[in-house]
């Protein structure tokens, strides 16, 4: 089942041309992976899904229905969460703090949620009462990920999340990520192929706002002229 498809969709942004025709889709219950060379338009297709930077042409539906017109809250209250690459951490609250503030509908799978976050990721239980601005990198990524999931998101939008991160904390991630993708669909930006080749179901490929290739993972993991010419590995 088909949860988002963008058709043709275009975004600028001032007087820049970044998003030129952009056409794919998530399924549900899969990890899609957006990839691409920095500047190729990447985190401005997660932020025009949420409505952080307009489409100014095309649609982009989710469930079927169209959301290109609506605001980032609006948005948000569809049942899309975002974790930006900065990951948005308020750095003056405390862990659990983030968490309660981002239950703003505590219906009734709500504590379910939050439980599983904190199975998910033990040191958000640890570290419930320390400031989000203390934790390391690793943990601030996941109490950005838990704060997107907790408000019962059907789909999470997550940019760059393996970004500066020790190989056993992106090891941690992976294994989060893949685990989320019983509940909830995933759709992923990141420069780690390692990562990206490791959990991902489907690929889009991006280059100068357009999409060049896309398929299952498996064969992107067999193209390695596609790698080299887009990715710059072998």
């Amino acid at each position: 089942m088909t949860l988002l498809q963008l058709e043709s969709v275009e975004t600028y942004i001032g007087q820049f041309h970044i998003l030129q025709g952009v056409t794919m889709q998530a399924e549900k219950g899969e990890i899609t992976v957006l990839l691409g060379r920095n500047g190729a338009g990447k985190t401005t297709t997660l932020r025009t899904i949420m409505g952080l930077n307009p489409a100014a042409q095309g649609r982009i539906a989710f469930n079927g229905e169209p959301i290109q017109k609506l605001a980032a809250h609006q948005i948000a209250r569809r049942g899309i969460g975002y974790v930006p690459e900065d990951q948005g951490i308020f750095a003056d609250l405390t862990v659990g703090e983030t968490l309660r503030i981002a239950l703003r509908h505590k219906d009734a799978g709500a504590a379910e949620r939050l439980e599983w976050m904190h199975e998910l990721f033990p040191d958000l239980v640890k570290f419930r009462d320390r400031k989000s601005g203390l934790l390391s990198g690793g943990q601030k990524q996941m109490l950005a990920i838990a704060r997107a999931y907790v408000n019962n998101s059907e789909l999470l939008l997550i940019d760059e999340p393996s970004k500066g991160l020790a190989p056993i904390m992106v090891k941690k991630l992976m294994d989060a990520i893949l685990q989320m993708k019983e509940r909830t669909t995933v759709l992923l930006v990141e420069q780690n192929f390692m990562m990206a080749g490791t959990i991902g179901d489907k690929y889009y490929l991006m280059d100068e706002g357009m999409i060049v290739s896309a398929g299952p993972m498996a064969s992107l993991h067999e193209n390695e002229e596609l790698r080299r010419k887009y990715l710059g590995i072998a």
